[in-house]
């Protein structure tokens, strides 16, 4: 067993407001909490990990080169590896979420990117 506590994992702000915390860094499963600020919309990108995302708080749209879906608390969204993709918040407020890549992903993603 191995315990990640929030209040001293891993952080950074890949943008001013994103906030990205890693609760699971390994490589076989790698979980991320992130809160994006109002309106805000991640680059579009694509990694080599599957990922499923959950929405914890707020409304996000997850887009791909096909088509859009609009997530609310509690739901969630696969994404196929390498599929090109990008995730909006939709609100006025700050949205949370949980990024969980499989196999793991390196917590520098982000900052390796921008």
């Amino acid at each position: 067993m191995k315990p990640i506590f929030f209040k001293s994992a891993q952080s950074y702000e890949p943008q001013k407001d994103w906030k990205r915390t890693s609760l699971c860094n390994q490589d076989s499963i790698s979980i991320e909490h992130f809160v994006k600020p109002p309106h805000h919309a991640s680059p579009e990108h694509f990694h080599v990990n599957a990922q499923i995302l959950v929405v914890l708080k707020g409304k996000m749209s997850v887009r791909n080169q096909d088509s859009e879906v609009v997530l609310s608390e509690n739901d969630c969204v696969y994404i196929e590896p390498n599929e090109i993709h990008t995730v909006v918040n939709l609100l006025d407020e700050p949205s949370i979420g949980l990024d969980i890549f499989v196999p793991g992903r390196d917590f520098s993603f982000w900052i390796n990117k921008l």
